[in-house]
């Protein structure tokens, strides 16, 4: 069957769906706020799938459920709610001891656990994401909040003592931020959200929580174990249109700490609406195009492997993705057949579906974009190389790999952020190299080649350009115990395990001159167990 064909034909009956993985209505009315499950009697939004199902009418977007969408006084009741659970540092989660913290985080994640299953097909179908690949998302994220857990410990162990210096007796460790607005992205919805959720959540800080627009019912599963887990007020959830409600928790000014993952202009957005800019810190993961530079010592059949995943994993929605391939005029037409070839023996299909690697894309705007810049470098003289390239049915969009991409095209510039290649030659370094040092990005770049000589001083430039440079393989995020941040319009602040945990949370100390009276009361404090914070317990 033609490739024409197998997208003509990707989406199934009903009756063609296997019975574990049909999907039941969430009808989802509660939202979580004070500790509390409340319902809405209000508006709702229909959740539709990027899975279509066949109907003797035609193709018809299967309906998943729908979600309240609250309003600006919702909004503000969730920010009093976090503001009261956090009571400027005097309530009772920013004061618990971090042991207790970590109880609690435990006991979240046990009641997690529990709905992977759930979890895992409302990926699916929310996001069009893999079987495979839901699972990993959901595994990872478990171990990211284990690994988050080990990393405290750690960094509570090496805070344990006191030091004394220049006649001054210190403790010094780290305390919570305040109030925290976390935004997670829509690719991954479950993952990223959780990778500033959790570790804003066991330093301390009390939270707001908005689900991204695709992928909001996969966390109504959660809400019991959130309020369960925690103090009320700890976490709250709210749902419904960002600018709305976003633009009323934060002019009002009690957020201390913005975290965001999409796009740069949205944050921009968001972090203006503050009235105190200098109170508030930002933690964000923004937009990316990541570069591979093929070099005419590559190994070719790697390089095509890398970057076929580095371009098309999860259908290029990753802000980690490969969104623009160099390659050298000597090895361009040999890279381009192999990778081509490799491309065209993907498998499309369902989520569900064992072995699919391209699947319906849940973003609608999205589709319509990728047809236009298909069309824009055509208009400017590249063409789309590959059989189908760019063919749509519904809310699949097959891959369109484009040659030449240069520089007065979108896809030159601009973040596809889907299943589309642009590949350029170069004779000279200089024009992928021009073009990292010029981008208004800086995260990652691929450089693939064994020419030490030749590696070794533009891996010098680029590690003061972007914030990970990858030898021979694909841009990526993990593994999670390595800094993940970005230069320029990237990001602000560093994401890992450890880092994490320092972005939400502030050095704080207690010191005092070395005298008697002030040794004696800093033995009776910590001898009596007086103080969460003055402490030399040791967390094993």
């Amino acid at each position: 069957m033609s490739i024409e064909n197998k997208v003509k034909n990707i989406f199934p009956a009903e009756a063609d769906i296997p019975a574990e993985f049909r999907i039941h209505p969430v009808n989802q009315k509660e939202y979580l706020i004070n500790g509390k499950l409340k319902l809405w009697k209000g508006p709702v939004r229909e959740v539709p799938s990027p899975i279509s199902v066949k109907t003797p009418k035609g193709l018809e977007r299967k309906i998943l459920g729908h979600y309240p969408m609250l309003g600006e006084k919702e909004a503000l009741e969730a920010l009093d709610a976090a503001a009261k659970a956090y009571d400027e540092g005097r309530g009772a989660w920013p004061r618990m001891s971090v042991e207790e913290r970590i109880t609690c985080l435990e006991n979240f994640t046990a009641r997690m656990k529990e709905k992977r299953a759930v979890i895992v097909n409302l990926l699916m179908w929310e996001i069009g994401k893999s079987l495979e690949d839901s699972a990993k998302e959901f595994d990872r994220t478990v171990d990211y909040i284990v690994d988050t857990i080990g990393a405290l410990k750690e960094l509570d162990r090496n805070s344990s003592r006191f030091c004394v210096n220049q006649g001054v007796i210190a403790q010094v460790k780290r305390s919570p931020q305040g109030v925290v607005l976390c935004m997670g992205p829509y690719n991954y919805p479950l993952n990223e959200t959780f990778t500033t959720l959790i570790p804003a959540l066991i330093m301390g800080n009390t939270v707001i929580f908005k689900p991204p627009r695709y992928g909001v019912l996969l966390h109504r599963p959660l809400l019991e174990a959130f309020r369960d887990s925690f103090p009320p007020g700890v976490v709250n959830t709210v749902y419904g249109e960002g600018r709305k409600l976003v633009t009323a928790i934060m002019r009002d000014g009690r957020v201390n700490v913005l975290a965001f993952i999409g796009s740069s202009r949205t944050a921009d957005v968001i972090r203006r609406d503050h009235p105190k800019p200098h109170r508030l810190r930002c933690v964000l993961g923004l937009d990316a195009k990541n570069a591979a530079i093929i070099l005419p010592d590559a190994d070719l059949d790697l390089a095509v492997k890398e970057c076929l995943t580095g371009a098309l994993s999860f259908n290029g929605q990753r802000c980690t993705a490969l969104k623009i391939i160099f390659v050298h005029t000597s090895c361009q037409n040999a890279f381009i057949e192999k990778f081509v070839t490799a491309m065209e023996n993907l498998k499309i299909g369902m989520p569900w579906e064992k072995d699919v690697k391209l699947t319906p894309l849940p973003d609608d705007a999205r589709v319509a974009y990728l047809a236009d810049a298909i069309k824009d470098a055509g208009r400017r003289g590249a063409k789309v190389i590959n059989e189908a390239g760019g063919a749509v049915n519904a809310n699949f969009v097959y891959p369109a790999v484009v040659y030449p991409a240069k520089e007065n095209m979108k896809v030159w510039r601009e973040e596809q952020f889907g299943p589309l290649v642009p590949i350029a030659p170069f004779d000279n370094i200089r024009k992928p190299m021009d073009y990292v040092v010029s981008s208004n990005f800086g995260q990652q770049v691929s450089l693939f080649g064994y020419d030490a000589g030749r590696l070794a001083p533009l891996m010098d430039t680029l590690v003061n350009q972007v914030c990970r440079v990858n030898l021979n393989s694909q841009c990526q995020r993990g593994p999670d115990v390595l800094p993940f941040t970005g230069r320029k319009d990237s990001a602000e602040g560093t994401l890992s395990v450890s880092d994490a945990l320092r972005v939400f949370s502030i050095r704080t100390l207690v010191a005092a001159k070395e005298d008697p009276r002030n040794k004696a009361l800093i033995n009776c404090i910590v001898r009596g167990r007086k103080s969460k914070f003055l402490s030399t317990d040791y967390i094993l």
